[in-house]
């Protein structure tokens, strides 16, 4: 791949002054998977797609509704019925032209699905409400050794962390068991807005070489009292998922 044009250059010039040419162009030679793209995914994946990453995944397979708005940044009200993943991919498109947008409206319902979603990803971001798709996803990211960035939201809380298959706990280990599904859970719109981004940080993290990623650690945000904490999670020896690697 050719070296960065001088238009990057001077995109990205903020940027370069953190991590250097050389990191950024490892950021351009890769591919982020974006699953889930409302409340975290709208932010992740417009900070993954300014930052430079050369190919962004959404995967998705609903479409926009009205009580989206109040936290789906990409999505505005001329979208309303619109599929997700084409209302964020034209966006994203116009925000970055360097950045190759891959919009894929499927819904994941088996390890196979999951496996084949991730299977080109260098990271995959978990930007998901639902904890049955979640575990699913990360399945596939241990079973194929690729680093997952979860996070999740309700109310004015959320929790991120950094799955490294071989190297730290998996997302199983943190939550053994199966958590109620909620219908419609609450949420303040810059709950989602703030761990989106966080999220970001961590796939750029890990796609660049900078920086020391979550691994083995879940970031615990209390945005009721202004508050964060890091606590350390340890991999679980019984693990269904992650105990063989």
């Amino acid at each position: 791949m050719a070296a960065l044009t001088p238009e990057e250059l001077e995109r990205y010039d903020r940027q370069l002054r953190v991590w250097g040419v050389e990191a950024q162009e490892r950021l351009r030679r890769s591919t982020a998977l974006v699953v889930g793209v409302g409340g975290l995914g709208s932010p992740a994946a417009m900070y993954l797609a300014a930052a430079g990453v050369g190919r962004l995944v959404l995967v998705d397979p609903e479409v926009v509704e009205l009580s989206n708005l109040n936290r789906q940044v990409l999505h505005w009200t001329t979208d309303l019925g619109r599929a997700k993943v084409e209302s964020a991919a034209e966006k994203l498109r116009r925000l970055n032209p360097h950045v190759e947008v891959v919009a894929v409206r499927r819904r994941i319902e088996s390890l196979e699905d999951a496996v084949q979603v991730v299977r080109e990803a260098g990271v995959v971001v978990d930007c998901l409400a639902n904890w049955r798709t979640r575990f699913l996803i990360n399945e596939a990211c241990v079973r194929l050794g690729k680093p997952l960035v979860h996070a999740a939201v309700r109310g004015l809380y959320g929790q991120l962390m950094v799955v490294k298959p071989g190297e730290g706990p998996c997302l199983r280990c943190l939550v053994p068991g199966e958590p109620p599904q909620e219908e419609r859970i609450p949420v303040a719109g810059p709950t989602p807005g703030a761990l989106g981004a966080l999220e970001a940080m961590e796939a750029v993290k890990l796609l660049t070489g900078y920086g020391e990623p979550l691994v083995g650690k879940l970031l615990v945000y209390d945005g009721l009292h202004g508050s964060v904490d890091v606590i350390a999670v340890r991999k679980r020896e019984n693990c269904p998922v992650c105990s063989r690697r």
